[in-house]
């Protein structure tokens, strides 16, 4: 996973935008004032409106102000959208305290910054500021102006039943900041994985196309070394027929006709031999795999196993690398022995990977394939780099290999036997579908797939 840990991902672009703050503050403010008037002039209840039109003129000039400062797209840093939500929390307690404390119906509404700490902001300023809402909240329960209502009349909740709209409260906060936090949370993770996976499978495509541009290249120069041969052959005829600058010429020649078959060899692989080289048995694939794993001080046994004809595969960059990063976990967690073992039959075909270490642990096995699920803890003994360990490498190659078609399953041996197994099967016609017709891979498989 090398690189991965050191990605950028996104967590600026997560960042509260200033026109986001904007417009809930203006929904507040319409909110607000709305309800001022409708209490004050429809109903008639006694309100120091003057008061409480001064608190939403507050938030409707810090608006206007943020709207001139900074532009629509603008993000707000972590420290600067903590203390515009900390005004929220204090401009709604004044407003609070001039209409009833807690026993104001819309007391409910000092949730909403919580709220929104809790899905944009680190847990630790959602813990202040659920402590200075807490804190506002308990000295509304005694410090406060009367409920509006009736001239003449007053309405005097229970003390009681005010603690007890204070502890709903409370325990509301505490719920709603725990729960839209982990929510949060694991979309970020889920996010950050799928930006991790596209970046892997990007720098695996870049290896595809290097034939390609191999072949690019080859074209481009094949003019200049067509002049140069021909100026070669002209030296050739001018020259003294020996001597050495007849063995110099006759040796540039040599060398320029070398170039050239070089050159048509690379120019070729875009050609009709690319099949040979795009296309690849279950065999080959379990090779190519497996080879780069074979000398870390565990055996890697590779098994096959099935009726001819062997099914063939397009070379795909995700299968390659999702198959090596399972391989690669296996031998991190073995103690001596990896085996891989490729079946296939007319219908299907499966690869399975198993080692002989601890296995998963029994809490996680559910979650195996998760980001940031950590799938085997401390007996992990290969890799020890920051950043390995978070369970990154078998999302990314899950993911890759669900994308080629196969569904991935793990589970742990069964008992007596240790290990983990994983399991990755396809139906032989998606396993095959990419492989590309060629004269030099086998008719009847062709057939098979369907395609060509």
């Amino acid at each position: 996973m090398s690189g991965i840990s050191d990605f950028n991902m996104g967590r600026r672009a997560r960042r509260l935008r200033v026109d986001t703050l904007v417009r809930l503050r203006w929904l507040a403010v319409a909110g607000q004032s709305a309800a001022v008037v409708i209490t004050f002039f429809g109903l008639g209840f006694q309100l120091p409106v003057g008061f409480c039109f001064v608190l939403i003129a507050i938030s409707a000039w810090l608006n206007i102000g943020l709207r001139l400062r900074f532009p629509v797209s603008h993000r707000v840093d972590d420290a600067a959208a903590f203390k515009l939500l900390a005004f929220d929390i204090l401009q709604l307690d004044g407003l609070l305290y001039l209409s009833g404390g807690l026993a104001n119906p819309f007391s409910l509404l000092v949730l909403a910054p919580i709220i929104i700490s809790a899905v944009s902001l680190p847990w630790r300023k959602t813990l202040w500021l659920l402590v200075l809402m807490i804190a506002g909240a308990s000295l509304l329960v005694f410090w406060h102006q009367a409920l509006p209502w009736f001239p003449g009349s007053t309405l005097d909740l229970p003390f009681l039943y005010v603690v007890a709209i204070w502890i709903s409260i409370v325990l509301g906060a505490c719920f709603v900041s725990v729960y839209a936090s982990r929510v949060a949370e694991e979309a970020r993770q889920l996010s950050d994985a799928l930006a991790a996976t596209e970046l892997v499978l990007a720098r695996e495509q870049h290896l595809t196309q290097l034939d390609g541009l191999a072949a690019a290249a080859a074209h481009e120069l094949g003019t200049p070394l067509a002049t140069i041969a021909l100026v070669v052959k002209e030296m050739a005829n001018l020259a003294p027929r020996e001597g050495i600058v007849a063995d110099d010429i006759n040796l540039l020649g040599q060398e320029v006709r070398r170039c050239r078959t070089i050159l048509s060899k690379i120019a070729s692989l875009d050609n009709e031999g690319a099949g040979m080289i795009e296309n690849m048995t279950l065999g080959h694939l379990i090779e190519e795999v497996v080879e780069p794993h074979r000398n870390f001080g565990v055996e890697v046994r590779a098994d096959s196993m099935g009726a001819a004809p062997e099914p063939v595969c397009r070379r795909n960059p995700g299968m390659l690398y999702g198959l090596g990063n399972l391989v690669e976990n296996a031998i991190d967690f073995a103690k001596s022995e990896v085996a891989v073992k490729s079946e296939w039959t007319a219908e299907g075909v499966a690869i399975t990977i198993e080692d002989d270490g601890p296995g998963f642990a029994a809490d996680v096995l559910s979650r195996v394939g998760e980001p940031y699920v950590t799938s085997r803890g401390d007996f992990r003994r290969a890799k020890s780099e920051e950043g390995a360990g978070l369970g990154l490498g078998l999302f990314i190659a899950k993911t890759l290999l669900e994308r080629s078609g196969a569904t991935v399953t793990a589970a742990n041996r069964p008992s007596p036997e240790t290990g983990a197994r994983i399991v990755i099967a396809w139906s032989r016609a998606a396993f095959q579908r990419r492989a590309q017709t060629s004269r030099d891979t086998t008719p009847p498989i062709q057939r098979d797939s369907g395609h060509s």
